[in-house]
């Protein structure tokens, strides 16, 4: 037996006895009664190839340094998985992801939408710009979303028309917006969503970690997104007093924070002191973060799930080389299901799937046990358990 055989046998070995020691028990029905689940996931990127196979495509040209038609996305996608039926309808992206949906009917839907949409022509000068035809809004809906989240360093890729557009055009469609706004006061402002048992209030934040430039910050005057210039003390003590101002009895607060870098596991310890500050001194329930390309470790604090980096969830980078001990195609939905008279986790289960052709699909077994060893790995410093049931679920703890 050779050496590599021997060590993946040894890795899929302890993968299993891992299993076998912690899963937990699924929630009975009359458990969930008085409960609120939550869907989360990573960045939607719905602009540039994606919004090229959608039925209403913008004007293709792009602005990158090595391409200039967002076509040229769509054939590295072809090129690696096989052709794409165009226009697809505007539920296909979502793919697999609906039927989990639609088998978990989870109270609220959130998303981090990295795109502008608009028909804005004039890009920041940026060199990457992300840019969704309002007309292409359909694909959102199509999932059932309850808030996208804005805060982060794509929105405001056509400028401060574009934002304000993108804004409109979710309002519009009754999509609910938090972290962006049309001036500081309402980007601040948390998105209101009520649920069966109390209400979820969705503030959102885009750290200058992640690579969103300083004035792009909205203020009196100007439209933009709720830019976190520092994880300091004062910044979370300011987050705790907005938290406070809006929470009510039975009110879940999650902080959607966009932030570090795209690639890498480790969890900067600024980060982390601030997640903990979040939870400690702002009240708030859940750290939804996000801008990795990949899903980061978790930490289960004092009760609260902390999510340092939820990983891409529809992209348009098939075909696209390098970074692929990463796992890029690798994607999480996160199910945290909380007690709202108490805002701490009762259980989280995360569900893998696989983009091929700008689609999601479930994962395979090999790739979800991939899965669960990496976060299992990644969350040990965390004191993180991570378990891969039957069904190619991945079940949570302390």
């Amino acid at each position: 037996m050779s050496a590599m055989m021997l060590g993946r046998r040894r890795w899929m070995r302890a993968a299993g006895a891992a299993t076998l020691a912690i899963a937990a028990p699924t929630l009975t029905r009359a458990e969930g009664k008085k409960l609120v689940t939550l869907f989360l996931c990573g960045d939607v990127m719905t602009g540039r190839g994606i919004d090229q196979v959608l039925p209403h495509p913008s004007d293709p040209r792009i602005f990158e340094r090595y391409a200039k038609d967002a076509v040229d996305y769509v054939r590295l996608a072809e090129r690696k998985h096989g052709s794409i039926a165009k226009p697809v309808e505007y539920g296909y992206v979502w793919g697999a992801a609906l039927g989990e949906l639609e088998r978990r009917a989870p109270d609220v839907r959130i998303i981090n939408l990295e795109t502008s949409v608009t028909t804005q022509d004039k890009p920041a000068p940026k060199g990457i710009n992300y840019r969704m035809n309002p007309k292409n809004v359909p694909c959102i809906t199509a999932a059932g979303i309850d808030c996208c989240v804005l805060a982060n360093n794509h929105v405001l890729d056509w400028g401060r028309a574009g934002c304000v557009e993108t804004i409109e055009t979710l309002r519009n469609a009754h999509i609910k917006t938090a972290g962006a706004g049309r001036d500081a006061t309402q980007a601040a402002s948390p998105a209101v969503l009520p649920t069966r048992h109390g209400r979820v209030l969705v503030f959102a934040f885009g750290s200058v970690t992640s690579g969103i430039p300083r004035d792009w910050a909205a203020t009196a005057t100007k439209p933009g997104i709720n830019v976190l210039s520092n994880l300091s003390d004062e910044g979370a003590r300011r987050i705790g007093r907005q938290v406070r101002a809006a929470r009510q009895d039975n009110d879940i607060v999650v902080a959607s924070i966009h932030w570090g870098s795209n690639w890498g596991y480790k969890i900067p310890s600024e980060q982390r002191a601030f997640a903990h500050k979040l939870v400690d001194e702002a009240g708030v329930d859940v750290v939804h973060g996000h801008s990795s390309h990949h899903a980061k470790g978790i930490e289960i604090y004092k009760g609260k799930p902390i999510f340092y980096g939820c990983g891409d969830f529809i992209n348009d980078y098939e075909g696209i080389q390098g970074h692929d001990r990463y796992r890029g195609d690798l994607m999480l939905m996160y199910f945290p299901t909380l007690n709202p008279a108490t805002g701490k986790l009762v259980q989280l289960e995360m569900t893998p799937l696989q983009i091929k052709r700008f689609q999601l699909h479930r994962a395979s077994s090999r790739d979800a046990t991939w899965i669960r060893y990496t976060l299992a790995r990644e969350g040990r410093e965390f004191g993180t358990t991570v378990a891969l049931t039957d069904g190619n679920t991945l079940r949570v703890g302390p």
